[in-house]
């Protein structure tokens, strides 16, 4: 008994954590811009460090979800507008570079502040061992709120993901929704990344959505199929950390990793099968 009050707090912020990240990454991955979540999430990292080096809050503090949040609205703005319906530098070239500053400068960042190297540990690893059922509460709320945006304007995020030319074709203010999107996107991975860290938070949204993609055609199956093997991940990690004393986000990143894997597997046997 002790062990499921332990663990209820936890697996509840990765039930919270798993809906909207099985459907925000079948976008990352229709757009073609896998690493954006990577760069958003090491940039709201970035805007956690400078807020310890500057005002000396630690990641969870108010000031250090504003210093994130403002960070990551920034970057979701140079990925809105450096979206080009043709272009010789590909987008995803854009995302890496800006991934890879704001790490260095984490790195330089955090050199200059108390316990920033740890800091910079516990953005990557996370904690969610320790989350706190308020903490979970408020970040249903939020994400829910994020859920109903996205639902509302549902058509059009996805024509962009989907068919960006016939977006494009249709008149569509493609770069205004592309920041709307990103701006939604950068409230989401601000908060899970404190929450959860930038590893568990970019294997969320990825593993899960390649597994959903290559399963079905249908929205409603992928963000299912998404959000069930998130939960599995979830379960299998938090239980190999329980009793192993394991990090529980990278149990769960591993987790994630074997049930890809046993997927790839499996869907080689079949086409074998049937070829």
């Amino acid at each position: 008994m002790d062990a499921l009050e332990f663990m209820a707090a936890p697996f509840a912020a990765c039930l919270v954590l798993v809906g909207i990240h099985a459907y925000l990454g079948l976008h990352v991955l229709l757009r073609e811009v896998i690493f954006v979540d990577l760069a958003l999430a090491q940039i709201a990292a970035l805007g956690s460090v400078v807020a310890l080096a500057v005002t000396g809050h630690p990641p969870g503090t108010p000031a250090s979800y504003t210093f994130s949040l403002g960070f990551a609205l920034i970057g979701a703005a140079i990925f809105a507008v450096t979206r080009m319906r043709e272009g010789r530098v590909p987008q995803e070239a854009i995302i890496g570079i800006t991934f890879v500053i704001a790490s260095a400068a984490a790195i330089v960042v955090a050199d200059r502040a108390p316990e920033g190297a740890e800091q910079i540990k516990e953005l990557m690893a996370g904690a969610i061992l320790w989350v706190s059922w308020p903490k979970v509460a408020t970040t249903l709320l939020i994400y829910a709120g994020v859920g109903v945006a996205h639902y509302l304007f549902r058509h059009k995020f996805i024509l962009i993901s989907e068919h960006p030319e016939e977006a494009f074709a249709e008149g569509l203010n493609v770069r205004l929704w592309d920041f709307l999107f990103y701006a939604t996107f950068a409230l989401v991975i601000t908060i899970s990344v404190q929450m959860a860290g930038v590893l568990m938070v970019f294997s969320y949204l990825v593993a899960p959505a390649i597994i959903a993609l290559a399963a079905s055609s249908s929205w409603p199956a992928r963000i299912g199929i998404a959000s069930l093997t998130s939960v599995t991940a979830s379960v299998l990690g938090l239980f190999a950390s329980y009793r192993w004393d394991l990090p529980s986000g990278p149990a769960i990143v591993c987790a994630l990793a074997v049930i890809l894997l046993a997927f790839g597997a499996w869907r080689q046997i079949a086409r074998a099968k049937t070829g």
